[in-house]
């Protein structure tokens, strides 16, 4: 882990990205305090269609017409 003040990691923010890209933590201090800590964001895998299929369950009263007064709530009257 990496620490570094406010005025570096603003000079080098690019640099201070490249080393948190493969997985290592900056520490930005202000006055020798940590104040923030810069990590990866962690990749997403590739979503595939029909993951969730057969895990969500709707009967036919989901498909039915709304009550009036469901109805009238969901316009906001």
């Amino acid at each position: 882990m990496v620490t570094v003040n406010i005025h570096e990691a603003k000079t080098h923010l690019s640099r201070l990205l490249a080393q948190v890209e493969p997985g290592e933590e900056v520490v930005i201090a202000r006055n020798g305090k940590p104040v923030a800590r810069l990590v990866s964001v962690p990749k997403r895998g590739k979503r595939q269609f029909g993951s969730m299929q057969g895990l969500i369950n709707l009967d036919d009263s989901f498909f039915a017409p709304l009550p009036d007064e469901g109805l009238t709530a969901w316009e906001g009257a």
